[in-house]
């Protein structure tokens, strides 16, 4: 596999993938601790634009790689003039590799004054006297390699310094903190900020990993590039360039028919809101024609809100059928106030068999929950692109027996149903069926509205009918919905979104023309 220049600053590796970047590396001929002396100089530059001038730093150090970049990091800011003390977990008669190396080349004031954070399974007193006075802490214990939950003295010793109020910079990762899944292990210290080498880890944007990483940066330590094709990741920060290049930009000679014809399927008169919010986004994503599919009693009331969005009026799953029979219809929703059962489950069922692009969204995953294994049957049998935009809960109702973090868990129902699984949330994830996953970083709280997973399902329609494939298009949708939030900002409501997705198309064309 070959990453071009922006996938390549989409990846996302894990910390088993990162150890074999950097042994390429090495291997390649760059000494180890070349690579360390830079992620070191790193984290001191990093430091020296948080810490107060000729403020007290406190650099703690594990006794693996991760506090060798710390012990190079308190040489570099002792040098720059910062009173820096440093405190060990372990006799460093014990260091191996690079981290002794990186030991050995402190100044001797600061080897000579080395201290140590725990004695035995109690916190040493040289720690409590140094947060009492640090300005900042550099934590250099443990990083994303951790594989274990903290326990005893270190977790003692976390606890302390997130009681301490003083602010972190987290080496990699916070310690704690798994570079895998996010999760904490054990206990975790919370960062200000965190400085990651050569590409961010799974775990700086899951959360709670996320949220106690701060502010996180990566730094460039020399890493070959070229590493990433022999390694072959499959998991991505989902953003623009990962899938610019697919992004359906329309051409000049174009015109709507080429752009697709969406499809939304519409509930009864008391819950058609929904639907219309659906239909809008995918006009505003680019589809070139959108239907609303209305049952009769509803004709009314959305023909009285739409305009640019045509009805079509649909009384029972044989009319479906029959409508469906038009070759350029050729990207569907169904859920968004659909209504729950075993009716609805038909409905899906002939929305599937007419072998079309689809999303599942709302009501028609929640009508699956007694019997899922139906509807990926149905999904793999249409042998189609079919994304499932499942919220925590109807994620739950639809795959009870997985678990695990939610990248792993987007991953297996990703396999198990056969379609693209988009697992919402604030680090929503996006899996296909073959592996590849991104996780996403730009959506704002402010999206927890009624309506808003409605407008997302409709973006994503709207960018299957102009032929984006399944994985690509789901992550396009889940950005721009973000960012669409983003520009509304608060107090945002989701008829807002579809303005605001004309911005960030806007932005999205110019990102375009620059390539």
């Amino acid at each position: 596999m070959n990453f071009n220049a922006g996938k390549s600053r989409a990846v996302l590796l894990t910390p088993d993938e990162m150890g074999h970047a950097d042994k390429q590396t090495i291997e390649s001929g760059v000494p180890g601790i070349v690579l360390m002396e830079r992620a070191g100089q790193a984290v001191a530059g990093v430091a020296r634009k948080i810490a107060p001038k000729d403020g007290r730093i406190l650099c703690l150090c594990g006794p693996g790689n991760n506090g060798g970049d710390g012990f190079i990091a308190a040489r570099c800011l002792k040098a720059a003039g910062f009173e820096t003390r440093l405190l060990l977990l372990k006799d460093p008669a014990g260091l191996r590799g690079d981290a002794l190396l990186a030991f050995e080349r402190l100044d001797p004031g600061l080897r000579g004054a080395v201290a140590y954070a725990v004695k035995g399974n109690e916190i040493a007193q040289d720690l409590v006297d140094e947060l009492a006075e640090a300005d900042l802490v550099v934590d250099g214990l443990f990083g994303a390699g951790l594989d274990r939950p903290l326990s005893g003295a270190i977790l003692k010793l976390v606890e302390l310094v997130n009681q301490s109020n003083v602010p972190v910079l987290a080496i990699d990762l916070p310690s704690g903190i798994s570079g895998s899944s996010g999760q904490i292990l054990g206990g975790a210290i919370k960062s200000r900020a965190t400085v990651t080498f050569f590409r961010k880890k799974p775990g700086h944007l899951l959360y709670p990993g996320r949220d106690l990483c701060g502010a996180a940066s990566v730094a460039d330590i020399g890493i070959l590039p070229e590493a990433l094709d022999k390694i072959a990741p499959d998991t991505f920060v989902n953003g623009p360039d990962l899938w610019l290049d697919t992004w359906p930009r329309p051409s000049v000679g174009g015109h709507k028919y080429v752009r697709g014809h969406a499809v939304v399927f519409g509930g009864p008169m008391s819950s058609t809101g929904a639907a219309r919010l659906s239909a809008i986004a995918a006009l505003r994503a680019g589809a070139g024609l959108v239907t609303l599919g209305s049952p009769p009693d509803a004709m009314m009331v959305n023909a009285c809100h739409l305009t640019a969005v045509m009805l079509k009026k649909l009384a029972n799953d044989a009319s479906i059928s029959e409508y469906l029979q038009d070759p350029r219809l050729n990207a569907l929703l169904i859920g968004p106030g659909f209504g729950v059962g075993a009716k609805t489950c038909d409905t899906v069922a002939a929305i599937l068999e007419a072998r079309r692009a689809t999303v599942l969204d709302a009501d028609a995953l929640t009508s699956f929950a007694g019997n899922p294994g139906q509807l990926f049957k149905l999904i793999k049998t249409a042998n189609v692109p079919v994304i499932l935009t499942p919220h925590e809960g109807e994620f739950a109702r639809l795959f009870p027996d997985l678990g695990g973090d939610r990248l792993v868990k987007a991953r297996q129902a990703a396999e198990q149903s056969g379609a693209v699984v988009i697992l919402k949330g604030p680090d929503t994830v996006i899996a296909a069926p073959d592996g590849r996953a991104a996780i996403n970083e730009n959506a704002p709280p402010w999206l927890a509205t009624a309506g808003s997973g409605d407008v997302l399902a409709g973006i994503a329609a709207g960018l299957l009918a102009q032929g984006v494939q399944g994985f690509e298009a789901a992550c396009q949708a889940v950005w721009l919905h973000g960012e669409a939030g983003d520009v509304a900002g608060p107090g945002l409501i989701a008829e807002d979104l579809g303005l605001s997705l004309k911005t960030v198309i806007a932005g999205l064309v110019d990102k375009t023309q620059a390539r």
